[in-house]
């Protein structure tokens, strides 16, 4: 579509082979999913190789798009640049609509039909996570395609009034089979979350039959979970976070988590202690925490 500002704003979208619509892979919906799209571009890279080498099952086809919102990207903003609003908040779009009910309508003609959806998708709240595939519960869910991936863990979600706007939840609705994976980063790039994550979605297609590239990886005998399991640690003070455990750590009842510094004296205004024994499951990774924010999740044992 025509854009004020510099050129014009165009999705792209990547196939391979031929026949039904069978894969589709949605990257980056936001302008700071930098570790989405990237991981999209390695994939069209490793998929082009694939094609080449006739490694492609007939009569399937595969679409990635790797970015819906290159203009907040360009220019550094999570949301659209113009009004702030979240194109992935706005399914299944509406073509008369606002700027980003539009793209979202435009997005959603191209996705629907397939067989399998595959979002690469963030948190709202920033930091890192275990690599791990998540699911909104529709009733049209499917748990034993998910832990196809073999990635660590597989959660699952009662959707919240808001979420029937996600494109997740609105591919369920239009009959394909949609999971969300999140890659541990967002906002920059990490070599061995994207490695894992790409080896994931290969291990996928190999597993449903679109294509006979071999994994090195073994992956994982998936952990299901219900996000409501997850314990939340919060901030009981704000200030320099000074961050002692990452995501995927194994950690006991009492370790140090973290510690949140006086910013003026770097005296300890808290010591973040684990509540119980289990997994790191997020991690908040910038360098200043707020009163009452979720800093850390864990998975318990």
């Amino acid at each position: 579509m025509s854009s004020p500002y510099r050129d014009e704003f165009r999705i792209n979208g990547y196939w391979f082979g031929e026949g039904e619509k069978t894969v589709a892979i949605v990257g980056a919906m936001r302008g700071d999913e930098i570790q989405q799209q990237y991981i999209c571009a390695r994939l069209i890279q490793r998929l082009t190789e694939i094609e080449a080498e006739g490694k492609i099952a007939q009569g399937k086809r595969i679409l990635v798009i790797p970015s819906c919102n290159p203009f907040s990207m360009n220019v550094a903003r999570r949301f659209w640049t113009m009004d702030n609003t979240d194109i992935n908040r706005m399914f299944p779009g509406y073509d008369k609509g606002e700027t980003t009910q539009r793209i979202a309508a435009a997005i959603f003609k191209c996705l629907e039909g397939f067989e399998f959806g595959i979002q690469m998708a963030s948190f709202y709240i920033p930091g890192d996570f275990v690599p791990h595939v998540r699911m909104l519960k529709t009733g049209y869910e499917d748990i034993t395609d998910a832990r196809l991936f073999g990635l660590p863990f597989v959660t699952t979600r009662i959707p919240l009034p808001y979420d029937t706007t996600l494109l997740n939840y609105n591919w369920q609705l239009w009959n394909t089979k949609a999971f969300s994976i999140y890659a541990g980063q967002t906002n920059h790039v990490e070599h061995s979350t994207s490695d894992q994550t790409i080896d994931s979605i290969l291990r996928f297609l190999n597993k449903i039959g679109v294509s006979r590239y071999e994994v090195r990886s073994i992956g994982y005998e998936s952990i299901l979970m219900e996000e409501e399991e997850l314990i939340n640690i919060r901030a009981h003070r704000a200030g320099i976070f000074y961050r002692v455990v990452g995501a995927g750590q194994n950690v006991y009842k009492g370790d140090t988590l973290a510690r949140i510094l006086d910013p003026y004296d770097c005296s300890v205004r808290e010591e973040v202690k684990a509540p119980d024994t289990g997994v790191v499951f997020f991690a908040h990774n910038r360098p200043l925490a707020l009163e009452h924010n979720v800093i850390y999740r864990i998975q318990k044992l």
